[in-house]
């Protein structure tokens, strides 16, 4: 499973991305993002709760369900001024 960070994720996290062996245990999206943060340090900016995904290039909700091919993507909201 790919995983891509944008934006502040990238900056705080210090990776653009990550290759991840596919663990059936992780379901949805959700699962994986608690899973990133329980890394600890850095990791818990993925535990915000204003926090975007996509699945596969297509927002998506946390409730998305996971496959091994999967192209993830995590990024805070937008906000324009």
């Amino acid at each position: 499973m790919n995983i891509h960070y944008f934006a502040r994720y990238r900056e705080v996290l210090g990776v653009p991305s990550e290759t991840m062996e596919w663990d059936p245990t992780l379901v949805t999206l959700n699962d994986l993002r608690k899973k990133l943060a329980a890394r600890g340090g850095v990791w818990v900016v993925l535990e915000e709760r204003n926090l975007m995904c996509a699945l596969n290039q297509e927002l998506c909700g946390l409730d998305s369900r996971l496959q091994a091919e999967d192209e993830v993507a995590f990024f805070p909201t937008v906000t324009g001024g």
